[in-house]
């Protein structure tokens, strides 16, 4: 099939899709990165007074600007516009009149405070997608909680198993609950999108929930408690019933991944590793008996991993057939070739300097996505997109402009 890739990006699958991205930090910004990324014209709303506080999140360059704000806030168009206002509202009201798709990522109330709920628009612009992204969702009594990721985690479940037995629930260190959020919040307004096209059924609210995001990647947590009344429990480096899947230490320090846990791989792990007397053990032939000797395989494979250096063992591994691999760092990452063969890091002009950043995922062979500018500066676009979308003219911007409604 020939390649139909633009330069431009102009014919990614959500080009001519306008969107209003009302929000900041991780969440909605996540959802608004990928609809921006395939195509979407994405106008993100700002205060005029700060901006997305995710500008000076983390490790900032030599201007005090965050490196990370220059991938998550990539194609994006940024009009800075005072909401505390009412000529505020009015104008961010115009805009979603205007718009296909609404991402915020509010307390839930927080934009009817503004008259610029759901309900505001039913009349104006019936086809409107409107996403809705919060801690805990738009109903239920936890709605009006502050719902950061890192207390959605723990609410969720996800904490709970992750760790050690017996020690501090451990976090991982990235906001793990924002971006599935931000993820479930790209596939319900896809979702809503297609609604709309195929059933005409018009618009409709997609209410995502950190915690639900969340809860939904649990596996067979809530199955097997509803079903058995097992109540899974933290497994450190391993993953409770599955033998074996775990970690182990080579002599050059760095750890390998090894999942060996199909019946006919095990085989082949246990005699790459020298062990061929686990290989035929009749007692270890299928999972559950590897579960019951769990602690007799790891030491086994610790015992081999233990001996060679971790390009050695996955070298080997890979010849065998077996699942494995590397626990990256990300210098490690930057230089892999894989990474590097899969396109995984894309380059964006900033202050007309080469910024490296992370391409998105997944690929199109013939509509692909990609990152055309890096975040804008706050309020870059205000008179830009007013005139696009609004139609405003130099006096109306004026006038707004000493009205304090938009910077």
């Amino acid at each position: 099939m020939p390649s139909k890739k633009s330069s431009d990006g102009s014919n990614g699958p959500l080009s001519g899709l306008k969107v209003v991205e009302l929000g900041q930090l991780v969440a909605g910004p996540t959802a608004g990165q990928m609809l921006a990324y395939y195509g979407a014209d994405l106008v993100k709303v700002e205060p005029p007074d700060r901006g997305d506080p995710l500008r000076s999140w983390r490790t900032l360059d030599d201007t005090g600007e965050s490196y990370w704000w220059h991938s998550i806030a990539r194609n994006k168009r940024s009009i800075a516009l005072n909401l505390n206002s009412a000529g505020g509202q009015e104008l961010a009201g115009a805009l979603i009149d205007k718009a296909d798709v609404v991402v915020e990522n509010f307390r839930a109330g927080k934009m009817e405070t503004w008259g610029l709920g759901p309900s505001a628009f039913t009349a104006s612009n019936p086809e409107l997608i409107y996403t809705r992204v919060s801690g805990y969702g738009q109903t239920g009594p936890y709605k009006d909680r502050l719902g950061f990721a890192s207390a959605c985690e723990g609410v969720a479940g996800f904490r709970y198993i992750n760790g050690y037995p017996g020690e501090v629930p451990a976090r991982p260190n990235i906001s793990l609950g924002d971006t599935l959020a931000g993820l479930h919040a790209v596939i319900g307004t896809l979702l809503g999108l297609q609604g709309r096209e195929r059933l005409n059924c018009g618009g409709q609210c997609v209410d995502v929930s950190i915690v639900e995001s969340v809860f939904s990647i649990m596996e067979g947590i809530y199955p097997e408690y509803a079903g058995a009344g097992v109540q899974r429990e933290p497994s450190g480096s391993t993953i409770t019933g599955i033998v074996p899947t775990n970690t182990y230490r080579c002599t050059d320090g760095r750890f390998v991944v090894i999942g060996g846990n199909g019946d006919s791989i095990f085989k082949r792990l246990m005699r790459i590793a020298g062990r061929d007397d686990l290989a035929n053990d009749e007692r270890l032939a299928t999972n559950p008996g590897r579960v019951e000797h769990e602690r007799l395989i790891d030491s086994a494979l610790q015992a081999w991993t233990g001996s060679l250096d971790a390009a050695v063992v996955l070298d080997q591994l890979a010849q065998a057939e077996v699942p494995a691999g590397a626990i990256n760092s990300i210098a490690d990452i930057a230089q892999d070739p894989h990474f590097m063969a899969r396109e995984t890091f894309e380059e964006v002009l900033v202050r007309g300097q080469a910024r490296r950043i992370p391409a998105l995922h997944p690929k199109l062979s013939d509509t692909p996505g990609r990152s055309r500018s890096g975040g804008p500066a706050l309020g870059q676009h205000t008179d830009e997109v007013l005139r696009e979308w609004l139609s405003a003219s130099e006096d109306s911007l004026i006038q707004w402009r000493k009205a304090g409604v938009i910077a």
